[in-house]
């Protein structure tokens, strides 16, 4: 029957029983799917996820570095993992390493939550924080400055620039060797 009207018999669904096929021109049928595929590729969510590796006893300094960096990775819409690794006899205490852990989610509570709980994984304790929406959440305390998508500023003009000024910009610099008296 597709062959007199000079179309091709297409499987729609091969899984559903019984089978589920289309009279159809292939080449049309195929187009359309693509269509179809990148149409929801495109509306499609990807989530990052970004690893913050910690150690039971971890500076000070470097427990706010990490913390501010999982606060921008928070802002920014992305799940943070939280990584805590022990390494040789640090792994018969693991309540401090729990205690980090806990420490870490409970100063992370304004810009996310834990999916799960920490727990222990191998010789190390892992938890996942996911972003709270953005109505929600703090805001970031350290925006960064510098985003790839900003337009970059150029220069102002002070009306001091001439093509004289502009030829003797490196007139008034000392050089180290000279001193001036």
């Amino acid at each position: 029957m597709a062959k007199a009207r000079g179309l091709d018999l297409v499987e729609v669904a091969s899984t559903a029983r019984p089978p589920v096929c289309q009279i159809c021109d292939f080449g049309k049928y195929k187009y359309e799917q693509a269509k179809k595929d990148k149409e929801q590729k495109k509306n499609k969510i990807v989530t990052k996820i970004k690893e913050i590796q910690l150690r039971p006893f971890t500076d000070p300094h470097d427990y706010q570095y990490k913390l501010q960096h999982a606060i921008d990775f928070l802002c920014e819409d992305m799940k943070v993992k939280v990584l805590l690794r022990f390494r040789g006899r640090e792994n018969a205490h693991k309540e401090y390493g729990f205690e980090t852990v806990k420490k870490f989610v409970s100063d992370l509570s304004p810009y996310g939550k834990a999916d799960t709980e920490p727990r222990k994984a191998g010789r190390g304790i892992t938890v996942m924080l996911a972003p709270l929406a953005p109505s929600k959440r703090k805001e970031n305390p350290n925006p960064k400055k510098h985003h790839l998508n900003e337009v970059a500023q150029e220069p102002q003009d002070n009306g001091n620039t001439t093509p004289e000024n502009i030829n003797n910009a490196f007139d008034d610099l000392e050089l180290p060797g000279e001193k001036q008296a």
